[in-house]
């Protein structure tokens, strides 16, 4: 059994009470935790902000205060832990050791402490407050256009703070609570989350409208085999997926080329320079029509991508989360056929 005390006595009689409750504790072998509720959490913000910019100043207008203020509060916080929790040189902010486990523990609190706030605010209605989703770049211009309008007929006094973001970026922004949930590609790294499917999104081939495979009305993989795609760089999910299937239909990447976005794969297409995957909703409208591209969709079962809703499974959004996922399932469902 663990006790957690806090020193909140102020006069002999809650004194003396302290002093014979630590006699008995004493007696009966219980484990005892006493910590100071004298810690300040405005002080642990400024660590954490401190420690994700490691710039004294950058620091301080981040949290919109003085440098003085901010540096003070975390002389403060390093005397009541009794640590060294930065070190400090010029120009240059490093930290310690115990410097960067605190740091995390304390992203986890403001965290906890953030969950507690929106429970008992959006506890009253969820469907009239703002709900912070992460979406990643090769699904939002194409997705988006489809849902945002379904959603604001359903939750008219609901506000949609979206951020466009990598899908690592999403999960590390999931974890430390600035987001309350993520639209993704699976597979990702679940631990701690809930996953609500929504649709499968096949891809399509793109390539010149010249390109030999332009005379076939539907691919197989096998017709890839030896073929240079265009892909994108490191961190885009949709490169993985097109790496999976270049495995499978023996082709491969070109490696003096690698995209930063998928309109950038358009233009390279449409300008001779190869072939490429693209999934089916960034061919569909509003997106319009590039001229020199020839779309062709691959022979049952086609290569896809299965997009989900996640968020938190501590998080006190679940249920209305489960509601706004069926707002995310794209229709009609005309839209997801190649």
């Amino acid at each position: 059994m663990s006790l957690i005390i806090s020193r909140a006595y102020k006069n002999d009689r809650t004194s003396s009470y302290f002093h014979s409750l630590l006699q008995y504790i004493a007696r009966t072998n219980i484990i005892v935790t006493i910590y100071n509720t004298a810690m300040n959490f405005r002080a642990l913000q400024y660590f954490v902000k401190l420690a994700e910019l490691k710039h004294f100043s950058k620091a301080a207008d981040a949290c919109f205060v003085s440098q003085p203020t901010l540096s003070t509060q975390i002389r403060k916080l390093e005397q009541e832990l009794g640590v060294c929790l930065v070190e400090r040189a010029p120009r240059k902010v490093m930290l310690t050791p115990i410097g960067e486990d605190i740091a995390h523990r304390a992203r986890h609190i403001l965290r906890d402490i953030a969950h507690i706030k929106d429970a008992a605010r959006r506890s009253k209605d969820p469907e009239t407050g703002t709900i912070k989703l992460g979406i990643f770049p090769t699904l939002a211009p194409y997705l988006l256009p489809h849902v945002i309008p379904v959603i604001r007929q359903r939750y008219p006094e609901l506000r949609l703070q979206l951020a466009e973001e990598k899908t690592d970026d999403i999960l590390n922004m999931l974890d430390q609570g600035r987001l309350d949930a993520g639209l993704l590609a699976l597979p990702v790294k679940e631990h701690g989350m809930e996953v609500e499917i929504l649709f499968e999104e096949p891809f399509v081939t793109a390539m010149p409208s010249c390109h030999p495979l332009c005379e076939k009305q539907t691919i197989e993989l096998q017709d890839l085999e030896g073929e240079e795609l265009l892909l994108l760089e490191e961190g885009h999910c949709l490169r993985q997926h097109a790496l999976a299937v270049c495995e499978l239909a023996g082709a491969h990447e070109r490696v003096d080329f690698h995209a930063t976005s998928m309109e950038t794969l358009r233009a390279m297409v449409a300008s001779n320079a190869g072939v490429t995957l693209m999934p089916v909703l960034s061919v569909k409208p509003p997106i319009p029509s590039t001229d020199n591209i020839a779309l062709r969709p691959f022979k049952s079962p086609a290569p896809s991508r299965t997009i989900a809703l996640v968020w938190r499974s501590s998080s006190p959004l679940g249920g209305f989360l489960r509601k706004l996922a069926e707002c995310l399932k794209v229709q009609p469902a005309s839209l997801l056929e190649p």
